[in-house]
């Protein structure tokens, strides 16, 4: 929930706290105060695109800073906790989204440079923003189909899930067999280079290292007779001389001399010292030895170094054609072995994938039948609730239908998939085309919505969609920005109502013009305009009843100085508080009982 926002150099708005109730909050104001701005500051809340000219002239940075309450181990609080933000004492955390003069923008979570991006993922769970571009949206088929998959829940996201993986392995193997069918000469040819390397590369069967360690074992042999003199004056040194000179017995013998007095001493600070020189005594015996084995391993022979320099050229003809060293002449060989596996254009090879092919394709129709269906059940769930909120918007003859066909395939369509005797397209959210049909009255035929619907009309049925849809949808806070245009009388005290029942579970945040739809809300702001040495500025105030009645009264066709205004104010507000009390919880459809559809 989003208990309070405040705004700093937005627009017209200088600085502007809003304090918001978990119910409904309205805002209002005259035309040019500023409404536009929450609404904008909210989608700047939620990582929506930032825009240099909303920043407010004169100031260097736009800011908007919102104060989330989480309510626990749910997926917001989870974003928060991956994000690293610090969480406040009472469960809220902050968000802080600035916007510079020259378009730059940066954004912060509990006191933590985040991307933009993690305040977008915050907002998608706890933020629905919906204004006069969601209608228009709302036109889109891909958006049709939407709503029927948000309402639908789990009933169409598994399966939907289902049919994505499927395709996308369906869509791999038909990229594959073209490949082959279509390029089949110049993928032989290819082969042919490929086969020809290994062959190669097969007839030397380098070992992983093996350059390196033929570098070292030349340097030895070409150095042999240097390397034999030097090993041997380091093992006399330490084991002392093979022919057993006393006067020049070693290292390994002077300590043993050394443990010898020390052990026979009177003084047990000498003696402590025996174990020490121990040691030293046992790690120059392993030292002695290996010089000695290594003097021993010594190799002069000429065939030998011969041997090894023409395995080094080998190795070095492999190099110069396929990898820097010998380790990247192995990775080269695996890279053409995978390759040759995916360019085999035989008969065997091609039938293989055909038949790979049409058992994906088996499992994709499967998968796009349960999709259609699950969705045909829930489109006529919808279309009831849907006509059934639009009888009480003033719309009681209108009717709505959701159809959902399966969308036929054009001519060379290289995702078509035959389902039921039907080429049909397999696109990436299934086979099927979703569109809403309105009835306007008994007796007319029904026509897609926004042929069918005014500009009021559609409005009412958003709300419609919104009302049923927010039961199934887990979004706390929905935010409407005056889908209430074009309306007007009984229309817009029925809006005025639903969003008063959608209050009981949902937090909600109205930006309005209508005093009926005002009138239903637990709280109310007005941004109200003022211009101070030649300088225009806009605040948000909180208003009591008294500034209500006024403000619902300029509402009124500017009847604020009037007592008839007044009166028809306070009517409207009494006869709002009188249904917000008596009304019974509205339920829509059953949706309640759906969980929201995960996005994929």
């Amino acid at each position: 929930m989003l208990a309070e926002m405040r705004i700093q150099g937005l627009g017209v708005i200088e600085d502007a706290l809003l304090e918001l109730h978990p119910g409904f909050t309205v805002v209002t104001g005259e035309t040019g105060a500023g409404k536009t701005m929450v609404v904008t500051g909210l989608h700047l809340l939620s990582g929506g695109r930032a825009e240099a000219s909303k920043v407010r002239n004169g100031m260097l940075k736009a800011y908007v800073e919102g104060r989330f309450a989480l309510t626990g181990d749910d997926a917001a609080s989870r974003i928060v906790t991956d994000a690293g933000a610090d969480v406040d004492e009472d469960g809220s955390v902050i968000a802080v989204r600035s916007v510079a003069a020259d378009g730059r923008s940066r954004a912060h979570l509990g006191g933590r440079s985040v991307p933009v991006g993690v305040l977008a993922e915050l907002s998608e769970q706890v933020i629905a923003v919906h204004g006069q571009n969601d209608q228009l949206r709302l036109l889109r088929p891909a958006e049709q189909r939407a709503v029927i998959d948000r309402f639908a829940g789990d009933a169409v996201a598994e399966p939907l899930a289902a049919y994505r993986e499927a395709r996308a392995a369906w869509l791999d193997v038909l990229a594959e067999l073209l490949e082959r069918s279509t390029r089949s000469r110049e993928m032989a040819q290819q082969a042919d280079l490929l086969k020809h390397g290994l062959i190669e590369i097969d007839a030397v069967a380098p070992e992983p290292g093996e350059d390196v360690e033929l570098t070292e074992q030349i340097k030895r042999l070409a150095a042999v007779d240097e390397l034999r003199e030097t090993a041997t004056g380091a093992h006399a040194a330490v084991s002392g001389s093979q022919d057993g000179d006393p006067d020049a017995p070693g290292a390994l013998g002077l300590v043993g001399e050394a443990v010898r007095r020390l052990a026979s001493a009177e003084d047990s600070a000498l003696r402590d010292l025996v174990p020490r020189l121990e040691e030293a005594s046992v790690l120059l015996g392993d030292v002695g030895a290996e010089l000695g084995g290594y003097v021993e391993g010594l190799d002069a022979d000429p065939a030998l170094l011969e041997k090894v320099l023409a395995r080094q050229a080998d190795l070095k003809r492999l190099t110069r054609k396929y990898a820097a060293d010998v380790d990247g002449v192995l990775a080269w060989a695996e890279d053409a072995r995978r390759r040759l596996e995916s360019m085999d254009t035989s008969e065997e090879a091609l039938s293989a994938l055909a038949t790979r092919r049409d058992e994906l394709a088996e499992r994709l129709v499967g998968h796009a039948t349960e999709v259609s269906a699950a969705r045909g059940k829930a489109a006529a769930e919808l279309a009831t609730a849907i006509t059934k909120e639009l009888s009480g918007l003033a719309m009681g003859q209108a009717e709505l239908e959701i159809t959902v066909e399966q969308r036929p395939a054009e001519h060379g369509d290289r995702q078509a998939l035959a389902i039921d005797g039907h080429a049909v397209h397999a696109g990436p959210d299934g086979v099927d085309e979703v569109e809403l049909l309105l009835r306007a009255h008994n007796g007319a035929p029904p026509l897609p919505v926004h042929k069918a619907a005014s500009g009021g009309e559609l409005s009412r049925v958003m709300l419609a969609i919104e009302v049923v849809l927010a039961h199934a949808d887990t979004v706390q806070t929905l935010v409407f920005d005056e889908v209430d245009a074009g309306v007007g009388g009984r229309a817009a005290v029925e809006i005025g109502r639903r969003l008063a029942r959608l209050a009981r579970t949902h937090q909600v945040l109205v930006v309005t013009h209508l005093p009926q739809v005002a009138a239903f809300a637990d709280q109310h702001l007005v941004v109200d305009k003022g211009t101070s040495g030649g300088v225009t500025r806009s605040g948000v105030k909180l208003l009591d009843q008294g500034d209500r009645v006024q403000e619902l009264a300029r509402m009124l066709a500017g009847m604020d100085g009037t007592e008839t205004g007044r009166a028809h104010a306070e009517e409207l507000l009494a006869a709002a508080e009188k249904d917000k009390t008596a009304a019974p919880a509205a339920k829509s459809g059953g949706a309640g009982k759906r969980k929201r559809a995960k996005k994929s």
